[in-house]
């Protein structure tokens, strides 16, 4: 049973910074490409940044240079850095896993809860 446990939200000042984590379970973490994804709200769902099984990064032009995404394979564990938080950062983040290259599309598994990133003064 594929377990994703999104965890390291909360509520920060703009320009501040949050380190999400995401523990995998289920499948073999270590073969597959993770996305990491976030849902404002009254807004869809949207892919933000996403690391191949090599270690290859992509970001959403929006994150790029603020935010970071890295993998560590003997934790089964997603992270993603994040640096320099605006308020239209507000969402609830979600990581799944994905094929690449289409590291945008259809997430292989289902969602996990999420975790709350609130960015307020």
């Amino acid at each position: 049973q594929v377990q994703l446990v999104e965890s390291g939200g909360g509520l920060v000042q703009p320009g501040g910074s949050l380190r999400l984590s995401c523990a995998a379970s289920g499948f073999t973490f270590s073969s597959y490409a993770m996305s990491w994804y976030r849902q404002a709200p009254g807004k869809e769902r949207e892919w933000i940044a996403a690391i191949s099984s090599g270690a290859s990064t992509r970001y959403k032009d929006s994150v790029k240079g603020r935010f970071t995404i890295s993998r560590d394979n003997a934790k089964n564990t997603v992270f993603l850095q994040m640096n320099s938080l605006k308020p239209e950062d507000t969402a609830v983040y979600y990581c799944n896993a994905v094929q690449w290259p289409y590291y945008t599309g259809t997430p292989l598994y289902s969602w996990g809860q999420g975790t709350q990133v609130t960015v307020s003064s």
